[in-house]
């Protein structure tokens, strides 16, 4: 690889990638591969979005449209032309080009890239398949480091997994109980009446498909008939089935078999993006910025430790959440399934995007019922196998503490500092408590908070449907609502480092839902809300 000396680059901070243990490189990659990177644009304004911390639901100015949103922070039409040049004189083309999502998409050669970005590629070969990679840090010509946000492409390892669990490996005491998704709701006292209607809930997946067989069946045995189920499929991501249950498949049909059930006057888009930080970034934003389905909910039950991010992946995922929440998108993303060390063999660790204060976390619990009433919930923990399960939960040791926790006694990093405190939220994902769903022709048992995440954002749905303005960034509220009835607080268990209390605490956050005091409370707020645009 050779770059040219004449031209002063700078090293774009955060953007570096480590060559992890369960990655093998097999050399340098073929120099004219083709390849695709996104490039990801500053706002227009040049100033970071603020506001969203401090305010409150009934407090807050109106939400942006998305039209509203595109004039005032998307990319500026000189930024996007100085990333043009920059492709044009490194071999790149462009291939697309979105303003609302501050995003171009550039293909050519190994090679080329190479040159332009200043990375060596490698070829990789892991458990996941064949991947191209880098190591180290992407560097630009000097000056055009303060327009790009992020380059992500170039190095395409898988980066999360889904958070699912199977009875096979429940961690619980006691006689297992098994629900479907509507009897939980019930069970979490979501508002009668309201279905979802007139709102849109994303679900983001990285890998596997559905089978409409399989949802037209599950649906009839429930006697359920969703308002409808869309696919969006970004880049070169496809609904792809393997006809493997226990595959990527069940992460998708669990998603979509709660979140409709749930919520099923809802419309559900399922937008399948590539398992690599490119694609997770695409994705999000493809969902935020859909001008044509408008998301009022995004659930996300996809992650993986923070550690194992880019500095700039976080921080350009953040970001995309708090554009999310000047749109009146509420984004639901599950803490994990791994307990507070987030499977490391040693010391404690959260899961992102759960971890980012703009998204609303989503952990488990174990919940027992007996005539349709809750017995008992406690945190979802246990043992199997010398692995430990659980809801994923901790301190964030790349986002600091947010306003609207403070004084909730969220504690301290282990490394020192104040940290973010993961989850917020949580609601039923024992295995041994799962959900009744159907995959890829097999009814089966599932849950994880992989089921936690699509169940709060069937509850935001129907929220929002008996609210005059959408909920968007709810957390402000929610923590104001602690201690009340709108939230049940867990206050037995553990799930490894961290043990339930009253209040708020890292296994549950601040507990499970109880959906008529939720909207009760969120009505007596909205009376002051500005009405939508």
């Amino acid at each position: 690889m050779t770059v040219s000396t004449r031209v002063r680059r700078t090293r774009l901070e955060g953007s570096e990638r480590v060559l992890h243990q369960r990655t093998s490189p097999s050399g340098r990659l073929h120099p004219s591969r083709k390849l695709e990177v996104s490039v990801h644009v500053r706002h227009r304004s040049r100033k970071p979005l603020q506001g969203l911390e401090e305010s409150f639901f009934g407090s807050r100015p109106a939400h942006l449209t998305r039209e509203e949103f595109r004039s005032q922070y998307g990319a500026h039409e000189s930024d996007l032309a100085r990333v043009e040049a920059f492709a044009s004189e490194h071999d790149l083309d462009v291939l697309s080009v979105s303003a609302a999502r501050r995003t171009m998409v550039l293909a050519g050669t190994a090679r080329a890239m190479s040159r332009a970005f200043d990375v060596e590629l490698f070829a990789h070969e892991s458990k996941d398949g064949r991947h191209h990679a880098h190591e180290g840090p992407v560097s630009l010509p000097s000056g055009l480091e303060s327009v790009v946000h992020g380059v992500f492409g170039l190095d395409t390892r898988p980066m999360t997994r889904p958070h699912l669990g199977h009875p096979t490996k429940a961690a619980g005491r006691g006689r297992p109980q098994r629900f479907t998704p509507p009897e939980v709701a019930a069970l979490y006292d979501f508002p009668p009446g309201l279905d979802g209607r007139g709102q849109t809930v994303a679900l983001l997946q990285l890998g596997g498909g559905f089978r409409r067989k399989d949802l037209d069946a599950y649906f009839h045995r429930l006697k359920l008939r969703p308002s409808s189920i869309s696919v969006v499929c970004v880049g070169r991501a496809r609904n792809r089935p393997t006809g493997r249950p226990k595959s990527a498949d069940a992460e998708v049909l669990l998603d979509i078999e709660v979140a409709a059930s749930v919520a099923p006057g809802a419309r559900l888009v399922v937008y399948f993006a590539s398992n690599d930080d490119r694609g997770f970034i695409d994705g999000v934003k493809h969902a935020i910025h859909d001008r044509e389905h408008r998301p009022s909910v995004v659930s996300i039950s996809w992650g993986a430790p923070e550690a194992e991010w880019s500095k700039r992946a976080l921080r350009v995922i953040d970001e995309a959440f708090r554009e999310a929440g000047h749109l009146g998108i509420t984004v639901c993303a599950s803490s994990g399934d791994l307990g507070s060390s987030d499977g490391l063999a040693k010391g404690l660790a959260v899961e992102f995007p759960a971890s980012s204060p703009h998204a609303l976390a989503c952990g488990g619990t174990r919940l027992i019922a007996r005539n349709r009433r809750i017995r008992s919930e406690a945190v979802w923990y246990g043992v199997v196998a010398k692995k430990r399960w659980g809801s994923g939960g901790g301190v964030s040791d790349v986002f600091p503490l947010p306003k609207f926790q403070r004084g909730i006694g969220v504690p301290g990093r282990p490394g020192g500092g104040r940290g973010a405190g993961v989850p917020d939220v949580a609601a039923n994902a024992d295995p041994a408590t799962g959900y009744h769903v159907r995959v890829d022709g097999k009814w089966m048992v599932l849950a994880g908070t992989s089921a936690a995440a699509p169940l709060w954002a069937g509850l935001v749905a129907r929220l929002n449907q008996g609210l005059s303005t959408p909920l968007g960034f709810i957390h402000p509220t929610l923590y104001r609502l602690r201690n009340t009835p709108a939230l049940r607080c867990v206050t037995r268990g553990t799930n490894g480092a961290y043990s339930a209390r009253d209040g708020w605490c890292a296994c549950t956050g601040l507990g499970s839902p109880s959906g008529e005091d939720l909207l009760r409370e969120l009505r007596r707020l909205d009376r002051g809300s500005p009405q939508p645009r």
